[in-house]
């Protein structure tokens, strides 16, 4: 069944082809439960048949309300989105709302807020920011009096106006560098991410803070960007630099970075004959997919990341709602797997 001149089906059409009134077919798509089940079946029915779909451009100019949310990737060092996307759109989903992404992959604050005007020229009702960096904390600024905003981010949103919800990133490497202490290491070495993030930063953070707790004083850090390949050369630096320094010792531990940054530690130690755990323990962060089957196995932090993006989500519903602005700290876990030993 078609609609008459091979045009788009429209309510009307579903109306006639169900001998329903029109109202009655704006009922059930919205999923009001003043209609009888019979009615809804034979509604329902017509709207397959014809493959009838609701048109919510115009349905926003009626009713002067929006059922798209934004969603603005802010960043490239965005490890683990699949999970993070996941809990958004299932949150979104459950609220009757639908997702519209759009990237800013760095560059100006201009830049960034043309990002978040296309969403809201487009009739966002409110907008998620998953951001790895501070640079977007200032358009954001600007933006907040235009929608409702919330960010998933690990640094602290100042602006009481800006929803948050972070992953606790100096805890998680407290946790990471505590157990290596517990393990009897004291010369824990620690591999960071790229420094204009905030995880890169944060854990940085708490890999300090914990050495200094146990009154150890701390190695320098060695700076990558996060990936297997910048793992792999700063672990294969830190052997070879050995051979020119006679009274150095090689690290009894290394905190890495991230789990990608931990690969690549253990490919260049085993290039170099020296054994994870047994000459050098390692922890890594995030659990990411297949740490587990790593050899070995991977020692990491786990962040909740389908959570992260389904509190972002209700934390935008609830400011959409007229509620303030909550804020979240979200605590990681230690996975403890067979990359770490006592000494």
């Amino acid at each position: 069944m078609t609609a008459p001149g091979g045009r788009r089906p429209t309510m009307v059409d579903v109306a006639r082809a169900a001998g329903v009134a029109h109202i009655t077919v704006s009922r059930v798509v919205n999923n009001e439960p003043t209609v009888r089940p019979a009615t809804r079946d034979r509604v329902l029915r017509a709207i397959d048949e014809l493959g009838y779909r609701r048109n919510d451009s115009a349905r926003v100019l009626r009713s002067g309300r929006s059922t798209m949310l934004g969603v603005v990737l802010a960043g490239s060092e965005l490890f683990e989105l699949p999970r993070m996307l996941l809990g958004i759109e299932q949150a979104a989903k459950d609220a009757g709302h639908w997702v519209s992404l759009t990237s800013w992959q760095g560059g100006t604050h201009e830049q960034f807020e043309q990002c978040l005007g296309q969403l809201v020229g487009q009739g966002a009702a409110g907008v998620a920011v998953v951001a790895d960096r501070p640079v977007v904390l200032e358009a954001l600024h600007r933006t907040v009096a235009r929608v409702p905003i919330s960010v998933m981010m690990s640094g602290n949103v100042a602006n009481p106006a800006i929803g948050s919800v972070e992953l606790d990133q100096v805890e998680g490497a407290r946790l990471a560098t505590r157990h290596l202490l517990d393990l009897g290491h004291r010369d824990v070495v620690h591999l960071s991410g790229a420094m204009e993030t905030y995880d890169a930063r944060a854990r940085v953070d708490g890999w300090r803070d914990e050495l200094r707790r146990a009154g150890i004083a701390e190695r320098r850090v060695l700076h990558g960007d996060f990936t297997a390949r910048s793992g792999h050369e700063l672990a294969a630096g830190l052997v070879d630099g050995l051979a020119d320094q006679p009274d150095a010792t090689l690290p009894t531990a290394i905190f890495a970075g991230n789990d990608q940054m931990a690969i690549g530690v253990i490919s260049a130690l085993a290039a170099r004959g020296i054994a994870v755990p047994g000459d050098v323990s390692l922890v890594g962060f995030d659990d990411t997919a297949g740490s587990d089957y790593l050899v070995p196995a991977l020692t990491t932090v786990r962040q909740d990341f389908v959570t992260l993006g389904r509190l972002s989500i209700e934390v935008l519903l609830d400011m959409m709602a007229g509620g303030a602005a909550r804020h979240h700290l979200l605590s990681p876990s230690l996975v403890v797997r067979a990359s770490t030993r006592a000494v």
